[in-house]
């Protein structure tokens, strides 16, 4: 388990908020990738999971040069100076044919995909060309090295086919397998565990009595476990009790790689978690200058990591995707774990800053950034409408036009 911060703002000035970058700093900083075990699987199954070592090239792609298109192998010397000719058409070679070589002063009818005859230094499209009684004409000058594509154009032995850390994403499997590779090593998958709180709550479908709401959280975070690539092990609900509280957060933390919990790490009566952590470990971070999301705590439960989340709906969902997400990949041995924001203009007027960095529900319309009309943090009607999310600095005046960092959710979640 690491050693307390030092400088951990959950002691003395607890009022002082840290900034998000500081806050994002200082959660990757404390944990490293997890040392799970990695598990070798067939490449037909790795979409999604997590490369757990490089994967690189054995032998050239393409192991031998081929035709970029339907046409005629030639030899460019055969040619006149003016690029013209005419000569009979020795051969015809399809995909998956091994030719014989060129003779001199021959053509070999040759179609995409298909091996260049020993002897061809070029190929002419068939638009380029008219056949006729066996013989080809060639009507248009051509170089040497038309058209064709040399062995190993894509991939050398030892080039990088999947780097490790990369989630395998389809064209990763692709190149692969162009590669003659059928099965990786990939990290076994992060189990997490979630803990949502709250007497409030009761399970979706289910008819609430007076005072009660369904669960948003718990659902949407196993949605986003998944959705990252983790094991999301089943949803603990909790009312707000100290003891129920600190049972449910040690049972979690005894079967998972890591911790997420909903509600209760703020300072209101019926806030538990807090406590319940630090009677089983200690508080790294907590309270970070946000909007929405404010209470926010990050600690170890003994030596697996907690992230403790807000309860409202909106802000667990910025929150998660701020630190929640980069703290997984991190876990997960990422190549990459922030990811980065893309400017494009307001089609916003905020004239009276805030005193928090302020994360916006929007979409992008006609290459402007648009807002949700309602950014409340219990409106989750607005994360669901959105495609990403705006970042508002804090005391910044925001006049339509202006440039702002836009965060797509497909880069913020995945």
């Amino acid at each position: 388990m690491p050693e307390p911060n030092l400088k951990d703002p959950c002691q003395g000035a607890s009022s002082e908020l840290l900034c998000i970058t500081e806050a994002q700093e200082r959660l990757l900083s404390s944990v490293a990738p997890s040392d799970r075990r990695g598990e070798t699987i067939a490449l037909a199954s790795a979409l999604d999971r997590i490369a757990a070592r490089p994967v690189t090239a054995r032998d050239p792609v393409p192991a031998w040069a081929n035709s970029a298109m339907d046409g005629y192998a030639l030899r460019t010397k055969d040619l006149s100076p003016s690029g013209e000719g005419e000569m009979p058409v020795a051969q015809r070679i399809p995909a998956g044919v091994a030719p014989g070589p060129l003779s001199r002063g021959t053509a070999a009818r040759i179609f995409t995909g298909a091996p260049i005859p020993q002897g061809a230094d070029a190929v002419l499209p068939q638009e380029s060309c008219r056949e006729s009684a066996g013989r080809v004409r060639i009507q248009t000058p051509c170089a040497p090295g038309a058209n064709i594509r040399p062995a190993g154009e894509d991939l050398q032995p030892g080039d990088p086919v999947i780097p490790g850390g990369r989630r395998i994403r389809p064209q990763d499997i692709g190149l692969a397998a162009s590669a003659g590779i059928g099965s990786l090593e990939a990290a076994s998958p992060l189990r997490v565990a979630v803990v949502v709180t709250g007497d409030e709550l009761v399970p979706p479908g289910q008819s609430p009595g007076p005072g009660q709401i369904p669960d948003a959280n718990g659902p949407m975070l196993e949605a986003l476990l998944t959705r990252i690539g983790c094991q999301a092990l089943p949803v603990a609900t909790v009312a707000d009790d100290p003891e129920g509280t600190r049972d449910a957060l040690g049972r979690a933390a005894a079967d998972a790689d890591l911790v997420l919990s909903s509600g209760g790490v703020s300072v209101g009566e019926e806030d538990h978690v807090r406590a319940a952590v630090t009677a089983q470990g200690h508080l790294e971070l907590w309270r970070v200058a946000v909007k929405p999301g404010k209470p926010l705590a990050f600690g170890w439960l003994g030596e697996t990591p907690f992230l403790g989340l807000p309860g409202n709906p909106v802000s667990l969902f910025v929150t998660f995707a701020l630190f929640g997400a980069p703290l997984i990949r991190r876990l997960q041995g990422r190549d990459r774990t922030l990811p980065t924001p893309l400017p494009l203009p307001a089609g916003i007027d905020r004239p009276h800053p805030g005193h928090r960095e302020e994360y916006l529900r929007v979409r992008v319309e006609d290459g402007r950034i648009v807002p949700f009309p309602n950014q409340g943090s219990g409106v989750l009607g607005g994360a669901a409408w959105a495609d990403g999310l705006a970042r508002i600095p804090a005391e910044t005046p925001i006049a339509p036009g202006k440039a702002i960092d836009y965060f797509p959710l497909g880069d913020l979640l995945d």
